[in-house]
Formats: C-alpha cells, sequence, structure tokens
C-alpha cells in the first residue's frame, strides 16, 4: 500500500526555485528552422559604377540579398534561371555540405548545369556560424554580378568570444565593363588577349567610374555613363558614436587582392572564413578573393564629420581607381563627403605587410581545434604559367585542368569512368631543377581532368608553391579556394619549399582553419586538412581568369559513402 507523502510549502517552494535558477543559467535549445528563397536569375541594365552595363541580377539586385541565418537551420534556395541563352550553377563558399556534396553547386564537378528556363531547388544545411558567401561557379559568371553574402549566427542563449553592438556585411567586387564572354573569348583565343586590369572597385555593389574619361566626338557620353545616376552613390556606413560595430568583410574579386582601410579607424579583426581569430589590430585588412574577415570598428572619433572608407589594389601594379564608400557619423548626413582627401592605403608591391598579416592570423585561445600532428599524404602543387598547343594557360604540376562535360560526382557514382582521365595528376613537380624565380626554360604544360583519390579519413598535406610567370620577374598572388572543407593553415614561407625541414617548422599549436588562402609572390603555402567529406570536391585558384584558364584540381574521398544522387543534377548524363 502506498504511503502517501507531504511536501511541505517550504520544500516546494525550494523546487521551484531550484527550476527557476536551472532554466536561467541553461538556455533552451534553439529549434533548427527551414529558411526559403525563391530566387530568379534575369540579365539587367545596371550601373554600378555609373557605366551601363548587362548585369546578372538576382530578383533585380547585384550584389544579391543576403542570407541571414541561423547554426544548425537548412537554407532553401529555389532557383529559376531565366538568363533565357545562358547555363548557370551557384555555389554555397564556405559551406561544407555534410551529406549533401550534389548542393556544393559547382558545374562539372557535383552538378550538371541549371538550363535556360528551368527551375533547381538547392537545400543544404548551415552547419557553423560565421561569415560565407554565395556566387557563380559557371564560366566566368562571378564578374557579372551574381553574387553575395550568406551570415550564420549562434542560437539564443549562445555567445561568441567578442562583444558589439551592431552586425554589417561588406563585400568588395571589382568590376570590369566587358562581358564574362569578350574575357573568355580573349583567354582564349591566338594570339592571347589579357583581361587587363578592372575599370573599378565595388563596395556593397557601388563604385564610381570617371565618365568623363570616355568622352569622344563620336559618343554621347551620357548614355553609357551617368555620374549622376543613383545607382553609383557611394555606399554609406553609418554608425552611432560610441557604438561597437562587427563588420563582416568579403571579397569575391574577379582579380584583384586588396586592402580595405578606414580613415582615422583601427579594426581588430576577431573572425575569419568562420572561425574565431586570436584578436589582433589593423590599420589596414589585406584581403584575397574568397575570404571572409569580421573586424570590430569603434565609433570613437570626432562625431561631427564623416570618414572616407577605402579599397586599394595590391600585390599588382594598380591600374583600378580605389572603391570609396562613406563612414557616416551619425546625425551627420549620409552623402556628406569627408573634409580630408581618401587614405592612399598600403603600396601596393609591399609584400612583408601583406605576408605578416598572414602569419597573424591564429585560432582563439579556447577556440582551438588541433590538427593531427602528422599526414598521411603531401601533394606539393607548383603554379606556373604555361603554353598549350599556342594557348596560355595555367598549370599546376605542369597539368593545366579541363572540366569534364559529365560531373565527376556523376560519373564516379555511376561508374562511367570514360567520363575523365583516370591517370591521377602528378603529386609534385621536379623540385631539383626547377628554378621558381625565372621564366622556365620549358614553357610547354599538358592538360587533364584527372583528379586525386584520397583515402578516407586520412590526413594530407597539400603544398601551394609559388613561381615566375612567362614575364621576367613576376610572380602573381594566387588565393586558393577548397570546397567541401576547412583546412588549418601550417606556414607560410618564401622562396622553394623544403620537403625536409620546412615541415619541421610548421604551426601545429594554434592553427587558424580557413577555406580560402593565399600563396604569396615566390613564396609557399602550407596547409593540412581531413579527407572526412564523402564527396567530389574542387581546389582551384579563386581568380576567374586563371581558373578558366587551368588553375585548379579535384579531389575525391569516399565517394561509395555518397548517398543517393538526386535526378535535378543529372540533366546533362547520357549513358553510351
Amino acid at each position: 500500500m502506498a504511503v502517501p507523502v507531504k511536501i511541505s510549502g517550504l520544500v516546494l517552494n525550494l523546487f521551484v526555485l531550484l527550476f527557476l535558477v536551472c532554466v536561467m543559467n541553461f538556455p533552451a535549445i534553439s529549434e533548427a528552422k527551414i529558411r526559403r528563397h525563391k530566387w530568379e536569375l534575369k540579365y539587367e541594365y545596371k550601373s554600378p559604377d555609373c557605366f551601363k552595363k548587362l548585369v546578372i541580377s538576382i530578383n533585380g539586385r547585384t550584389p544579391g540579398p543576403t542570407i541571414v541565418a541561423e547554426q544548425g537551420d537548412t537554407i532553401i534556395v529555389e532557383l529559376k534561371n531565366s538568363l533565357w541563352t545562358e547555363n548557370t550553377a551557384i555555389h554555397w563558399h564556405g559551406i561544407r555540405q555534410i551529406e549533401t556534396p550534389w548542393f556544393d553547386g559547382t558545374e562539372g564537378v557535383t552538378q550538371c548545369p541549371i538550363l535556360p528556363g528551368e527551375t533547381f531547388v538547392y537545400q543544404f544545411v548551415v552547419d557553423r556560424p560565421g561569415t560565407y558567401l554565395y556566387h557563380a561557379h559557371y564560366g566566368m559568371q562571378r564578374e557579372a554580378g551574381l553574387y553575395g553574402s550568406i551570415r550564420v549566427s549562434l542560437p539564443p542563449g549562445l555567445s561568441e568570444p567578442f562583444a558589439y553592438d551592431y552586425d554589417r556585411s561588406i563585400i568588395l567586387m571589382d568590376w570590369y565593363h566587358k562581358s564574362a564572354y569578350e574575357q573568355a573569348a580573349g583567354l582564349s583565343s591566338i594570339p592571347f588577349q589579357w583581361v587587363g586590369e578592372p575599370q573599378s572597385i565595388l563596395i556593397n555593389g557601388k563604385g564610381k567610374f570617371n565618365c568623363s574619361s570616355l568622352a569622344s566626338p563620336s559618343l554621347n557620353v551620357s548614355t553609357v555613363c551617368n555620374a549622376t545616376n543613383p545607382e553609383c552613390t557611394p555606399y554609406a556606413l553609418t554608425v552611432i558614436p560610441g557604438k561597437t560595430y562587427r563588420l563582416r568583410i568579403s571579397s569575391l574579386t574577379a582579380l584583384s587582392a586588396l586592402s580595405f582601410q578606414l580613415e582615422g579607424h583601427n579594426m581588430t579583426v576577431v573572425e575569419a572564413d568562420g572561425h574565431y581569430v586570436e584578436p589582433f589590430v589593423v590599420q589596414n585588412l589585406f584581403i584575397y578573393s574568397g575570404e571572409t574577415y569580421s573586424v570590430l570598428l569603434k565609433a570613437d572619433q570626432d562625431p561631427s564629420r564623416n570618414y572616407w572608407a577605402t579599397t586599394t589594389v595590391v600585390s599588382r601594379k594598380p591600374g583600378t581607381p580605389p572603391g570609396l564608400a562613406i563612414l557616416n557619423y551619425y546625425p551627420n548626413h549620409p552623402r556628406r563627403s569627408p573634409p580630408t582627401i581618401p587614405p592612399p592605403g598600403p603600396g601596393w608591391d609591399h609584400v612583408s605587410l601583406r605576408v605578416n598579416q598572414s602569419l597573424a592570423i591564429k585560432a582563439h585561445q579556447g577556440f582551438i581545434i588541433s590538427p593531427p600532428q602528422t599526414t598521411d599524404r603531401m601533394i606539393v602543387l607548383l603554379n606556373t604559367q604555361n603554353r598549350f598547343n599556342g594557348f596560355v594557360r595555367w598549370s599546376v604540376n605542369n597539368v593545366s585542368f579541363n572540366l569534364p562535360h559529365t560531373p565527376y560526382l556523376i560519373a564516379l557514382k555511376q561508374n562511367l569512368l570514360h567520363a575523365f582521365d583516370q591517370t591521377p595528376p602528378p603529386d609534385g613537380y621536379d623540385f631539383k631543377n626547377h628554378d621558381i624565380f625565372n621564366v622556365s626554360q620549358n614553357k610547354n604544360a599538358t592538360t587533364s581532368n584527372g583528379i586525386y583519390r584520397l583515402d578516407f579519413n586520412s590526413t594530407v598535406d597539400i603544398v601551394l608553391q609559388n613561381a615566375n610567370t612567362m614575364n621576367v620577374n613576376n610572380s602573381e598572388t594566387h588565393p586558393w579556394h577548397l570546397h567541401g572543407h576547412d583546412f588549418w593553415v601550417l606556414g607560410y614561407g618564401p622562396g622553394k619549399f623544403d620537403i625536409y625541414n620546412d615541415p619541421k617548422k610548421f604551426n601545429l599549436v594554434d592553427p587558424i582553419m580557413k577555406n580560402t588562402v593565399p600563396v604569396h609572390t615566390y613564396g609557399w603555402t602550407a596547409l593540412r586538412f581531413r579527407a572526412d567529406n564523402p564527396g567530389v570536391w574542387a581546389f582551384h585558384c579563386h581568380i576567374e581568369s586563371h581558373f578558366f584558364m587551368g588553375m585548379g584540381v579535384v579531389f575525391e574521398e569516399g565517394i561509395e559513402k555518397v548517398g543517393r544522387l538526386p535526378s535535378s543534377i543529372m540533366g546533362c548524363v547520357h549513358r553510351p
């Protein structure tokens, strides 16, 4: 027989108090959301830098809408291709696509292109907080205006290792007046026609081209370039005096490495490619195509005036004027010009400044993800400029990359081994005899669409080795982006990588994790990753023209673990 237990009012009150304490100190777990977007791609005439040209817009906008989500949310993008004469695909840059490799959005690697008039649905989970991007991954469409930002925050109740009052996104882009098709035709021609330097730098889709430079007796300049067009009014970042701002700064330039600076203000770097950085202060932020950073800005200067925000080209002799925006101190008018001249930024050829920033980026103490202490495989990728059958190409270990007609993911899952070259590219080059400081004596390269097959769950080291181009005393900075992974940045060094001694200098204590990293002029960059995400993943230079000209490779790992492919990605596949 059960004995009734009496609970006194005092004891009951204690239970209630304990319950409330638990609720207050342990925040409820936020339920992941489904966030739906319906986009339509169209060609439209726009004047982002005052010069009128055809651009690819998303729902009438370029840059496209910012995707805002919380960690763990599912993103669904219903994409209608209304370009009518042009295929497309969109890559979700920095999103690892765990268990959804078919939605990485890389035409020729993970999917067939989206044909004109078709609607394609992308669906994936944003599994980590941070600052990410999306952009076209078909031909050279990115530079036509098909790009935008992804901002992923922590769920409610969780906090980051830094504090701020407001969150803002700034996306940087260089801008050409020639179409991507005109540029691609020149790159694929004999004689070779280089794309040249961009005409403008855009800050959040706005720049200012000098329309008077087009003056010609036979041209009514105002019909093609109008300096009073509101579309090219400089972007204004409005701040409230005394407040702290998180600026999520990202770059999707087609060519240019950039320096971003705010007149009279320091910035504290706190995040890189979705990973917390041990904070350090900069006067200017060097940023390469495909990179994202968060910096903290304190609005602590004279509030009676506005200040310049400028973006300047580095690593190439500038042929492009600086990008200008206004840091607007409320309540000053956002179009009120600062009383000073824009700050010039660092010298374009000051390599050591750029290398020093790269070396300063370490994982935040308390948020270090320790790398494996040893590697299973090392692949050294020599970046060179070459010729193939008279065409100018970029090559990796003397092999210039071509995409196959059948995407690798489909070919491997369907066992269509005829679809691409089964001979893998080399793991290295002639370390002993190749002189990285001079024009190569043998400028000829081969082409291939072969891929690297990685053992699943193995640890892989990649060393990016820079070298001289086909021009005397010239080496270019290349930002390399890895799909499907983050990697540990183990180190940078000048000159030729020493496979015996330089690994002893790797940072295995607090390396930052990133998805995009530069290899500096005449130097090397070492990175390490785990091949633990089943799929087929591109790794390539993020400069549009360089990847178009063959500067990339592809990794396969754990293909047998990839689930059933959705039929929507396989429209271009025909069995023999």
